[in-house]
Parts: C-alpha cells; structure tokens; sequence
C-alpha cells in the first residue's frame, strides 16, 4: 500500500470520528452563519502578485518527519504575510503532517489576511465545512484521492461554500480532471505515492493545461532561478513550504528569496 492509499484510509476513520463528535448538521449551520462575509480570493491574489508564492507552514512530513515541531501558527503565517507571500497553504492534517484546522484559526487571529489554502486531504464535503469554519480561502483537491465524478461533486459544493479550489494533478491521465471547473489549477511535482519529486513534471504538463488557467507549481521549488523559469513557463504561483519551513526563521528566507526573484 502506497503512502497516499493509507493516508485516505486513515483520513476515513477520522472523518467518522469528527462526525460523530459534531455532526454534518451543525457543522453545516455554524457555516451558514458565516456566508455573509465572502473569503479574499486566491486565485486573484496569484495573478496579479508579482512573486506569486504560496508559503507553506508544515511542519512535519511523512517523508522527512518533523520539519519544525515548535513552528507556532500564531507567528510564522503572519511572518510569511509580512515577507512578500501571495497566499498561504496551511497543513491541517494531523495524523501525518502535524497540523490542525486551529492552525488557520490561529493564523487570522494573528492577524493574517492573505488567502489561505486548506491544505489536506479531502474526500467528503465534511471537510469543506472543516475548511471554511475555521477561516480558509481556498481548499485543495487532490486528483488521485478522488474519482472525476466526486471531484466534481466536491468542487461545486466548495463554490457554494465560497471556497475556491486548487485541484491538484500529478500525471498527464488527471489532466482531465481540469474540466471540472477548478479555480486554480496545480502540477504536485511529488509522486504522492512514492513522494519522489521532480521539477520538470511542471514544465512537462504546464501546456497541455488549459489557456486561461492560474496554474500553480507544487513541491521541491528551492531556487528563485526555477521559479522566473516556472513563470516563463506560464505558471502564476508557486508553492513552497520545505524550503522555508527548515530554516531557523522561515519569514526571513522568504523575504530573501522573493528579493532574489525580483533581481
């Protein structure tokens, strides 16, 4: 069994466990009462940015373990804001990633205002009310987690929760799947079931992605030089969590690497 395959088993436990706990009803209502006030709008934040990157506060992986355990989400996302970030991906996986939807409750708290992507594993629209209660702009799709039909289930239930989606695609099969009305649309550059990762797998893809899509670079992006050739490539974001997420002060590689883009 590959990493993504007990992963989503596991993600199926626990969904049972939080249903049980505050059932689709409540939880369903607690949002309503939210859908006043419409989330600021990723996919706008990567269009017109001039850096584009999505900064990631992860601190743990299943691949490399804890990345930074005491990474507080009352800091390092504001840090992150303050620094030139675009967007924001928050992990809320626990079991594996170390995280929690507190995470993103912590981070608005601090004072964060840029769009934030819900960053798990989602395959019930339970979680997309998860999403949207505790503060996200956007929730992440994965391909290879959900059938087309489910996809497209899942996407038009974000949208009238007013959460984009970031569906993200790995192979040349899932491209298919941007046909489902995705409002950014992602090249994971990790294999999600052996988590080798390789750059080109965006260059590879980029133009057989439709025109008019905001695409977005996943993974193993650790050089500004790789993200101006990703643009010239007709990317618009860039998701990066690891490279900044292991320094002693992830805010300030932030900072130096966007000004390493800008020159």
């Amino acid at each position: 069994m590959d990493i993504l395959t007990e992963i989503v088993a596991h993600k199926r436990i626990e969904l049972e466990a939080f249903k049980a706990e505050k059932p689709l009803s409540v939880i369903a209502k607690e949002v309503e009462n939210m859908l006043d006030t419409k989330p600021a709008s990723m996919r706008q934040a990567l269009m017109t940015s001039d850096s584009g990157i999505i900064a990631e506060f992860k601190r743990k992986s299943p691949s490399k373990g804890w990345i930074k355990e005491e990474g507080k989400a009352e800091e390092i996302p504001l840090s992150y804001q303050q620094n030139g970030a675009a967007a924001l991906s928050i992990l809320t996986d626990k079991h594996y990633f170390g995280g929690e939807d507190e995470f993103i409750v912590k981070a608005r708290k601090s004072g964060v205002t840029i769009p934030v992507l819900y960053k798990n594993f989602v395959i019930d629209e339970y979680q997309l009310f998860q999403a949207r209660l505790c503060g996200a702009s956007a929730a992440l799709l994965i391909a290879a987690c959900l059938s087309k039909k489910e996809c497209a289930m899942l996407m038009a239930r974000a949208h009238e929760l007013e959460l984009e989606v970031l569906l993200e695609m790995h192979s040349e099969p899932e491209l298919e799947y941007a046909e489902t009305g995705a409002d950014m649309c992602g090249i994971n550059n990790r294999n999600l079931g052996t988590f080798i990762t390789d750059v080109e797998n965006s260059y590879r893809l980029a133009e057989l992605l439709p025109k008019d899509a905001c695409k977005v670079s996943e993974s193993g992006i650790s050089n500004p030089q790789t993200v101006k050739e990703l643009r010239q490539a007709g990317f618009n974001g860039f998701l990066i969590g690891e490279n900044f997420m292991k320094t002693p002060n992830p805010g300030e590689a932030l900072r130096t690497f966007v000004r390493e883009i800008e020159n």
